[in-house]
């Protein structure tokens, strides 16, 4: 781990001299590349730099300890300093070892955020407008911006389907584990008798991709225009604003209607249909690297129950971490840091254990 942790050092200090270079200086893009690469190694950088602060001050405490012309007063000093010492070392050893796992590359990406009722009829509509609403306040807490792209809605005014980008800083490094089922216990609005029913919904979170990480031939498109359904005014359902397009060779076909632009519209049908095509292609290529997607990190199996929400003893429950909270309404008025923060030092756990048993 220190020699990597010595190269990397290096290499930060290599980026850092570059940065000054004139030459360098007269290509703003391959300044910003360089800019870049070097932000990215400085926490890394300032931790290790850190923790060789701590290891020369135990060589200070233990050579007073081991001189014998040492008075007691001072050994005493000595003693207490290298015991706080000591844990601090093994703290920053910790996160240095977290700092030193593979980056995600898609972490600094905005994301699709989708949401569609699963079982459960009218109350998993109702209750997939809920959690979008959590996801909604989370993201105004954290800063980040929210569109909605598409909208679909049941007939009593739940969401039947909603797909919306959330931009901001490091949106999928936060997102990413809500992919999966989450199911909801409560007594329905409709249900007279008070009998607590079961519904699911599914989340897919994708990190949006970049028309250099997705190129899509005009080719393969089959785009269609037709009338709006549903609310948005004459306008909308008398012309031909809705875009539906079909990507042949994949069969994923996507549609928006909810903007009066048809030009705004396929827009948002080809900026969600670059993100699915981008996740389809990295979930090919992490089950070529292993057979058991629940051994990778950041795959968000889809199919897997991650959360129960239980509205009569107001718990959470996150099945991944067995960990349950009794702040229901708290967490649908978005406070999910504690369930995010937890599963982020989760999966970096597994990373760590699964990189010490590659490399014993």
């Amino acid at each position: 781990m220190f020699q990597e942790l010595e190269e990397i050092k290096e290499k930060y200090r290599q980026l850092t001299l570059s940065l000054s270079d004139p030459s360098l200086v007269s290509n703003p893009q391959k300044v910003k590349k360089v800019a870049k690469e070097r932000a990215e190694l400085e926490p890394l950088v300032k931790k290790y730099e850190d923790y060789q602060k701590i290891e020369n001050n135990i060589k200070d405490s233990e050579e007073i300890l081991a001189d014998p012309k040492s008075d007691s007063d001072l050994k005493k000093l000595a003693e207490d300093e290298l015991k706080e010492l000591r844990q601090e070392e093994e703290k920053i050893k910790e996160e240095l070892k977290i700092l030193l796992l593979p980056k995600d590359p898609n972490d600094e990406k905005n994301v699709f955020l989708e949401i569609r009722a699963g079982a459960g009829g009218d109350e998993a509509s109702l209750f997939a407008q809920d959690l979008f609403r959590m996801y909604s306040r989370f993201a105004e807490k954290k800063g980040w911006k929210s569109e909605v792209m598409s909208t679909s809605f049941s007939p009593i005014g739940g969401l039947k389907e909603i797909i919306a980008n959330i931009r901001g800083e490091r949106v999928y490094s936060q997102l990413k584990y809500e992919s999966g089922v989450h199911r909801v216990q409560r007594v329905p609005q409709t249900e007279a008798s008070g009998r607590i029913h079961t519904s699911t919904v599914t989340v897919a979170v994708l990190p949006e991709a970049d028309e250099v990480d997705v190129e899509l031939d005009p080719k393969d498109l089959k785009l269609e225009a037709f009338g709006a359904s549903g609310p948005g005014g004459q306008n909308v359902n008398r012309n031909y604003t809705a875009i539906r397009v079909t990507h042949k060779p994949s069969g994923l076909v996507v549609t928006c209607q909810d903007e009066k632009s048809q030009h705004r519209n396929k827009e948002k049908v080809l900026r969600i249909l670059r993100s699915r095509l981008m996740d389809i292609a990295q979930r090919k290529q992490q089950e070529k690297i292993a057979k058991d997607r629940k051994s990778q990190v950041g795959t968000g199996e889809r199919s897997e129950k991650i959360r129960t929400y239980n509205f009569p003893q107001s718990r959470i429950t996150d099945h991944r971490l067995n960990l349950t909270l009794h702040k229901l309404e708290a967490v649908l008025d978005g406070s999910l840091d504690e369930f995010i923060n937890s599963l982020i030092l989760h999966y970096q756990k597994q990373m760590m254990e699964k990189r010490i048993n590659s490399s014993a």
